[in-house]
This record gives structure tokens, sequence and C-alpha cells, in this order.
């Protein structure tokens, strides 16, 4: 019984991660694909400009939406280093969406929208999948728990008794 208990809260644990990522990526999205919009059309600032501001203010925005809440949970290890590492690591997502557009594009040569947005929705999963296995990994860091030697000892020197010499 305490085995099903364990896999329910590890389950549960995960689960809450990732509606609570979802919810944070969902905001970013709207942030850096509204934002784009407005300023490539509505500002009319460049193309690479117009992408290039609501993707970093939208990154940012994910940073502190995974870090106060999603895995607020999980060990601090400085917010330089993280929001470095964070950075680096959406780099390698948006490198993943990129690579997926440009095989449907120049590989297989689909020029249509319906290939574009149906390559840039393979590219989301993916880079978001990356991101969530990563940020746990390099960014948003376990806890500790206390080393299984330590706890060994213990309770084998409470069954004993203290340990006395003759």
């Amino acid at each position: 019984m305490q085995l099903l208990r364990g896999v329910y809260e590890r389950f549960a644990a995960i689960l809450h991660e990732l509606i609570k990522f979802g919810l944070i990526g969902g905001i970013a999205f709207v942030i850096d694909f509204g934002g784009t919009n407005l300023l490539r059309f509505g500002v009319e600032l460049g193309p690479l400009t117009s992408k290039t501001i609501p993707t970093v203010v939208a990154a940012t925005f994910a940073y502190f939406g995974n870090r106060y809440w999603t895995f607020r949970h999980r060990e601090q290890s400085g917010l330089a280093r993280e929001y470095v590492m964070f950075f680096l690591l959406n780099g390698v997502g948006l490198a993943i969406s990129l690579t997926v557009i440009w095989f449907v594009t120049y590989v297989l040569a689909l020029h249509d929208a319906v290939s574009y947005n149906v390559a840039q929705g393979l590219g989301l999963v993916l880079g978001t999948l990356f991101r969530f296995w990563s940020y746990k990994k390099w960014v948003f860091l376990e806890v500790p728990d206390t080393p299984a030697s330590v706890i060994e000892n213990a309770v084998v020197e409470n069954q004993a008794g203290p340990l006395t010499t003759r």
C-alpha cells in the first residue's frame, strides 16, 4: 500500500509541475506572439527587432513564473546562474523549433502555410519537452534528500541502542 501511495504522490507532483509549466508557457507564448505582431504591424518595427524584443520579454516572464511558481519548491542555486542557464536552454529549445521548420521548408521543400504551421507546432512541442526536462535537470534543481546512509545509520543505532565499549 505504501508503494502505491508513493507512486501516486510522484505522479501528482509531476502533473502539478506540468500544469503550472504549461500555464506559464501559454502566457509566455501570448506575450511572444502578440508582442511580435504588435511591434511589427502596430508600431512597424523591423521583423527581427519585432521578434527579438517580445521573445526576451516572454522568456524573462517564463523564468520568473517558473522560478517562483512552477518550481518554487526546488533548490535555488543563484539568480544569475539560473537565469543564464535558463536563457541558454531556451536558445536550444528555439534551435529545435528552427531545425524542424528548416527541415520541412528546405529538405522536404514544403512551402505552404499548413506545412509551416505543422512544423512550427511540432518544433514547439519538441522544444517544450526539452525545456521542461532541462529546467528540472539544470536550472531548477531538486532539493537534496538526506543521504540514505545517514538514515540507515540512525535507524541501526536507534535499534541497537547506544554503543558502549567494554
